[in-house]
């Protein structure tokens, strides 16, 4: 993958190789997903990643104190697919989700699959996009029509620690 930078990354077994090291973390979260709420609340967060088995599997926690937990994104590379699977799991609620799954194209990674809101299915989406050496984006996204509309309902920006 081409970083928005110039930096090469090699593909794809290193997708989230962006993602090593220790990051401050601003996020935007709707008060209420599909309710058609247009408020949103700012919080920070701290982020820890780490490359594993050679590039095929990322790890990484996100701490939100102001928010009283934590999460953890498990990543794990399908060479055969050439994919990558994304699993989240958070202290407030200690089961893994589903995964989103998906691949960067173009320096954009698009991440998707099946779950549940409030007993509502949905269609989840994630995309990474204006990665850097120091910098990524993140958001969340969820679809109860099949995927005809999208609504963002979390973003995340990320700065590597100095």
């Amino acid at each position: 993958m081409l970083l928005s930078d110039g930096i090469h990354v090699r593909w794809p077994m290193n997708d989230f190789t962006f993602l090593v090291g220790s990051f401050d973390v601003v996020n935007r979260r709707l008060k209420k997903a599909l309710a058609g709420c247009t408020e949103w609340e700012e919080f920070p967060a701290t982020a820890k990643g780490i490359s594993l088995l050679g590039g095929a599997a990322h790890l990484d926690e996100l701490s939100m104190p102001t928010k009283g937990y934590s999460g953890v994104t498990l990543r794990l590379f399908n060479p055969e697919r050439e994919e990558w699977s994304l699993y989240w799991i958070s202290s407030r609620n200690p089961f893994i989700d589903a995964p989103v799954v998906g691949r960067f194209s173009e320096g954009v990674g698009s991440f998707f699959g099946d779950d549940t809101y409030e007993g509502q299915p949905i269609r989840v989406r994630f995309l990474w996009s204006n990665i850097t050496s120091t910098t990524a984006h993140w958001e969340q996204a969820f679809s109860i029509d099949g995927e005809k509309t999208w609504e963002t309902n979390w973003m995340n920006d990320l700065t590597r620690k100095a």
